[in-house]
């Protein structure tokens, strides 16, 4: 790993700091009119995502993290892994399913998803952005009831529960955005 100071941060880079790999998100180079030179910066840590501030004095040494991201596609799952396909290589890869976390819920078999790495360690696990998936099981929706704002929950087919709005039945194919499991519309 190579070694960095202050003045060569960049929003975006990853260090090591504390024992933890985080990016940074923002900083600022601060030089008071009495006294040393120093830095304010708001780390995100990788594996939690908490952001906190740190201050540290200018010229401070971390160890710099080269970050890789993989797309690889999702087969299948076996109740303990989730194995995945590089698609260049057609190397196989199991992940636990306390790796995978929260990411299970919108993985579709031969869905793409993006798999970071700090060296060889597994950091996290992306779905798409976007994804197509099945109601399973919905309450029927009244004729004429589409006025209003109103959501019911859905099923949908990898078991994950949604908000949609009332006109939506079950085998329609609805559009989510992963990042905060909103329903965008109807396919």
């Amino acid at each position: 790993m190579a070694s960095i100071s202050t003045a060569d941060f960049r929003n975006g880079m990853c260090i090591e700091y504390n024992n933890k790999l985080c990016t940074i998100v923002e900083f600022q180079h601060v030089k008071p009119g009495k006294g040393g030179a120093f830095v304010r910066t708001k780390l995100r840590d990788i594996k939690t995502g908490r952001v906190v501030d740190y201050t540290f004095n200018s010229g401070t040494k971390f160890e710099s993290v080269r970050l890789e991201t993989r797309k690889m596609q999702y087969l299948y799952n076996d109740g303990a892994d989730y194995f995945f396909m590089d698609n260049d290589t057609y190397e196989q890869l199991g992940i636990p399913a306390d790796v995978v976390g929260d990411a299970a819920k919108w993985l579709k078999e031969n869905d793409e998803a993006s798999l970071l790495y700090a060296g060889d360690e597994l950091i996290s696990l992306e779905p798409q952005m976007f994804v197509e998936l099945e109601v399973t099981e919905t309450e029927p929706g009244y004729k004429g009831d589409t006025a209003t704002n109103t959501t019911k929950p859905a099923t949908l087919e990898t078991g994950a529960t949604i908000q949609v709005p009332t006109f939506v039945e079950i085998g329609d194919v609805l559009q989510i955005d992963t990042r905060d499991g909103r329903f965008v519309k109807r396919v």
